[in-house]
C-alpha cells in the first residue's frame, strides 16, 4: 500500500511561467537539503525540515541559467550551466556566483547528472556524453554530434546498475522517438527506435528504472495511459537498427484534456506517481498507482492547479501547487493481493497474557472421557478464567476510585458542571489507563462539544487539567481553542500555546487578537503564568531609569543616528538624549500572553495573510512591545532576555518583520506610528554597523589563523594580535 502525507510549502515561485516554472529540484549535500533552480537566474538551497533557504546565488543581469544546478557529492561543490556553455562551480561559503570558478565549453549543454558515489556526467545537446573531470581538464575539447540534425533530446536520466552508472535519454525527430543507452564501463552507446503503443497518443513524460539487467522505460501518453518498454543495455549486433514496441501498462490514469500535460515518476519497483487531471473530477491531482495489480493506491486533489512538473527524491515528491513549491512525503509498502483488496490486517505483537492459539474444542464442549477426567484440562479452564478476570480488572479498576473513560463520557452528556469538575481529577489520577492519550482527547472533545451546544456550560477548571496532562494536542481536539477564544479564556489559551505543537496559523492570529483586545481590568482577575517575564525588567520606576548612567552595548545609540556620525558612540552619558522605551508599554500579564504567541511554531507563508486582519492600534501596541524587548535584548552582552523561558532575539525580530510586511502601508500613513518607525529605523541602523564591524574582526582573525605558523610555543605563551 502507498500513502501520501501532509504537504509542506517550501517556497513561493513566480507565477506565469507554466510548465517551465522551475528548471529542476535536485538533492543537496545533506539528506534534508535540496537545490531549486528557477527558469531565469537563481539557484537556492533549501532545508526542508526548516522550510527556509540556506543560500541563494544568482547570475548577472542578462545571463540565464539553462540547466538545473546539481551537487558534486564527492567534493561538496555545486555545479550549474548558464547561457548553454558557461560552467560555474562554487561552494556554500562563496557569496558571489560571478566570482566563482568559470569554464566555457565548446558545445551547448543539455543536462548535468549527479548521483552519490559517482562522477558528474554532462550530456550535450548533440548527444555526446562526458565526465565533468574530463571536461575541466580541457574545456575547449571538440564535442562530437551523436544525434542527427533536427533530433531533439526530450528527457534524460542517470541510473545505477551493479554500482555502475548508466545514462539513458530519449530524442524526438518529426514525431519519431528514439532511445539511447550510454554505458561507461565499457564505454558503449546503443540506439533504439520506439514504436508507439497508440498512434494517436503523444508522449508527455518519461521515467525509468533498472530491472533484471534491463532499463524499464515508462511513458505517460496524451491518451491518459502509461506504456512500458524494456530497453537492453547492449545489442547483439551494434550496427543493426533495433525497434522496441511500447506495451500498455496502465489505462486511464488521467484524461486526454490535461491542461498542463502530465508527469510520471517511479517511486519503487511496484509504484509510480502521476501528476495530471483526475478522470473523476475536473481538478488536477497527484496519484500513486500500483503497477503489479494496476490499482490506484491513493490520490490527492490540487485545487490551486499545478505546472505539470514533478520530481521525486528519496521519499519526497516535489511539485508546484498554486504559487508554491510543495514537498509531499509518501510511504510505499510491499504490494500484495490482500492489501489491494483491503483485507490485510496489521500485525501486532502477541500479548503475553493472551491465550494460546491452540484450542482443544472438545475440552470446552465436555466431549470424551479422556478430557473430562483430565486435571490438565480443568487447570487450563481455570487459568483461562483467571487471565480473563485479571485483564478485565486491569481495564476497569486499575486504581481504587478511578473512573473509566466510558463512564466519564457518559456523565459529560448530562451532568452538572460541578459534578464533572469533581469526576475529571478522579479519572486523571490513574495515568496507567490503557490508551490514556486517546481517552483524554475523547473527554476533551466531549466537553467541548457540549460547550458549543450549551452556552452556559463551561468547566474551565477541567479543561485546564486536561491540557496540563500534556496528552492533548490541537489535532486531538480542534475546537478546544476556538471555544476558549469565544469565552475569552486567556489562561487556557496560554497553556495551549505553550504545549500544543500543531496549532494552525489562523488560530494563532485569533489568539493574538484576543490578547491585544482584552482590557487590563479583565486581566487583573485572571490567572496567567508569568514565567517568561518573572525576571524581566518590564516595570521599573521611570525616575530610576532617568537617573541611571546609560552604558549602551552592542552599538545601540540613537543619538549617533541623530548626529549622522560615521561611527556610533558606544558610551552614552546621562545628559544625552535617550529616545528608547524606558518601561514596558503593557502589563506583565499581557506580556506573558504575547510571549506565548512569539514562541509558537508557525509558517510565515500561512501566517502573513491572517496578520492583515489586525487593527492599526493593535499592530502599534504589539510593535511597541516588540521594540521594547529588542532594546532589552541588545542591552545585554548575551543578546538574551532574563528569565527561565523568555522569547529569543530571532523570534522578536521575525515578528517585527511579519507585522511590518502585513501592515506596511498603514504604518507609513498613520501619524501614531511615525515615532515608532523612526525608533526602529535608528536601532536597526546601529545594529547593522555593529555587525559590519564584527564581520571585519572575524575576517581579520581568520586571516591571522591562516597566516599563523605552527611552532612549538612551550607550556606558556603570551601573544598580542593587533587588528587594523
Amino acid at each position: 500500500m502507498a500513502a501520501l502525507r501532509e504537504e509542506i510549502a517550501l517556497c513561493e515561485v513566480a507565477a506565469g511561467a507554466g510548465r517551465d516554472s522551475l528548471l529542476g529540484v535536485e538533492p543537496g549535500r545533506e539528506a534534508d537539503h535540496f537545490l531549486v533552480t528557477d527558469n531565469s537566474r537563481t539557484v537556492t538551497v533549501y532545508k526542508v525540515s526548516d522550510q527556509k533557504p540556506l543560500g541563494c546565488w544568482s547570475v548577472r543581469q542578462g545571463q540565464n541559467i539553462t540547466c538545473p544546478a546539481v551537487c558534486n557529492f564527492p567534493t561538496g561543490e555545486y555545479v550549474v550551466v548558464h547561457d548553454d556553455k558557461v560552467l560555474r562551480i562554487w561552494k556554500d561559503e562563496d557569496v558571489n556566483l560571478d566570482k566563482a570558478f568559470k569554464a566555457t565549453l565548446s558545445a551547448n549543454v543539455y543536462r548535468i547528472h549527479s548521483l552519490p558515489n559517482t562522477d558528474l556526467v554532462v550530456l550535450f545537446k548533440q548527444g555526446a556524453v562526458r565526465c565533468l573531470d574530463a571536461l575541466l581538464a580541457k574545456p575547449q575539447q571538440t564535442i562530437e554530434a551523436v544525434i542527427s540534425d533536427e533530433e531533439v533530446i526530450k528527457w534524460t536520466e542517470l541510473l545505477i546498475e551493479a554500482q555502475q552508472p548508466i545514462l539513458i535519454f530519449v530524442t524526438e525527430k518529426h514525431g519519431n522517438y528514439f532511445v539511447y543507452v550510454q554505458t561507461f564501463h565499457p564505454h558503449n552507446l546503443n540506439k533504439y527506435a520506439l514504436l508507439p503503443g497508440d498512434e494517436k497518443s503523444i508522449p508527455l513524460s518519461f521515467t525509468a528504472c533498472v530491472q533484471n539487467r534491463n532499463v524499464s522505460l515508462l511513458c505517460l501518453g496524451s491518451s491518459g495511459c502509461v506504456y512500458k518498454v524494456l530497453v537492453p543495455f547492449t545489442k547483439n549486433d551494434p550496427k543493426e537498427n533495433q525497434t522496441l514496441l511500447w506495451t500498455l501498462l496502465l489505462k486511464s490514469v488521467m484524461p486526454c484534456s490535461s491542461r498542463n500535460g502530465g508527469s510520471l515518476v517511479v517511486l519503487d519497483g511496484n509504484n509510480v506517481a502521476v501528476l495530471g487531471t483526475s478522470t473523476e473530477v475536473a481538478k488536477e491531482c497527484l496519484s500513486i498507482w500500483d503497477l503489479k495489480f494496476q490499482t490506484l493506491q491513493t490520490s490527492k486533489e490540487l485545487p490551486l492547479g499545478t505546472s505539470g512538473q514533478l520530481w521525486c527524491h528519496g521519499h519526497r515528491l516535489f511539485l508546484l501547487h498554486g504559487k508554491f513549491l510543495t514537498v509531499n512525503p509518501f510511504k510505499c509498502e510491499i504490494s500484495s493481493l490482500a492489501s489491494v483488496l483491503g483485507k490485510l490486517k496489521s500485525v501486532q505483537a502477541p500479548d503475553p497474557q493472551a491465550l494460546s492459539t491452540f484450542v482443544n474444542w472438545r475440552t470446552f464442549q465436555g466431549e470424551g472421557p479422556e478430557f473430562q477426567d483430565s486435571e490438565q484440562s480443568v487447570s487450563s479452564k481455570e487459568q483461562m478464567k483467571r487471565v480473563l478476570r485479571t485483564r478485565k480488572n486491569n481495564d476497569t479498576r486499575c486504581k481504587p476510585g478511578a473512573l473509566t473513560a466510558e463512564q466519564l463520557l457518559s456523565d459529560i452528556k448530562g451532568a452538572s458542571k460541578k459534578h464533572i469538575e469533581e469526576q475529571v481529577p478522579k479519572f486523571l489520577s490513574n495515568t496507567q489507563t490503557p490508551d490514556f492519550q486517546i481517552s483524554v482527547g475523547q473527554i476533551a472533545t466531549g466537553i467541548v462539544s457540549r460547550c458549543k451546544v450549551e452556552s452556559t456550560f463551561y468547566p474551565q477548571k477541567s479543561l485546564v487539567q486536561l491540557v496540563r496532562t500534556q496528552a492533548l494536542s490541537y489535532s486531538l481536539c480542534p475546537d478546544l481553542m476556538m471555544v476558549a477564544i469565544g469565552k475569552t479564556d486567556v489562561h487556557l489559551l496560554q497553556l495551549c500555546l505553550q504545549q500544543f505543537p500543531d496549532i494552525p496559523e489562523p488560530v494563532i492570529c485569533a489568539c493574538l487578537k484576543t490578547f491585544l483586545s482584552i482590557s487590563d481590568d479583565c486581566l487583573e482577575g485572571i490567572n496567567v503564568t508569568t514565567d517568561s517575564v518573572s525576571e524581566h525588567p518590564c516595570i521599573e520606576p521611570k525616575e530610576k531609569i532617568e537617573r541611571q548612567t546609560k552604558v549602551v552595548q552592542n552599538g545601540f545609540d540613537p543619538a549617533s543616528v541623530e548626529e549622522k556620525s560615521g561611527a556610533p558612540q558606544l558610551i552614552q552619558t546621562s545628559d544625552s538624549k535617550i529616545d528608547t522605551p524606558a518601561t514596558c508599554p503593557i502589563t506583565a500579564k499581557r506580556a506573558a500572553l504575547l510571549n506565548a504567541i512569539l514562541q509558537s511554531a508557525y509558517s510565515e507563508t500561512f501566517l502573513l495573510p491572517h496578520l492583515k486582519d489586525l487593527t492599526a492600534q493593535h499592530v502599534i501596541l504589539f510593535l511597541q512591545y516588540l521594540h521594547f524587548l529588542y532594546v532589552k535584548c541588545s542591552e545585554n552582552v548575551s543578546m538574551t532576555l532574563p528569565g527561565p523561558c523568555p522569547p529569543t532575539l530571532n523570534q522578536i525580530m521575525d515578528w517585527i518583520c511579519l507585522l511590518l510586511d502585513a501592515h506596511f502601508a498603514v504604518m507609513v500613513m498613520i501619524p501614531e506610528a511615525k515615532e515608532l518607525l523612526r525608533n526602529l529605523y535608528m536601532f536597526v541602523k546601529d545594529q547593522v554597523w555593529v555587525y559590519s564591524e564584527l564581520n571585519k574582526m572575524e575576517g581579520s582573525w581568520k586571516e591571522l589563523q591562516r597566516l599563523r605558523r605552527e611552532t612549538n610555543l612551550g607550556f606558556y605563551c603570551i601573544e598580542v594580535h593587533e587588528l587594523f
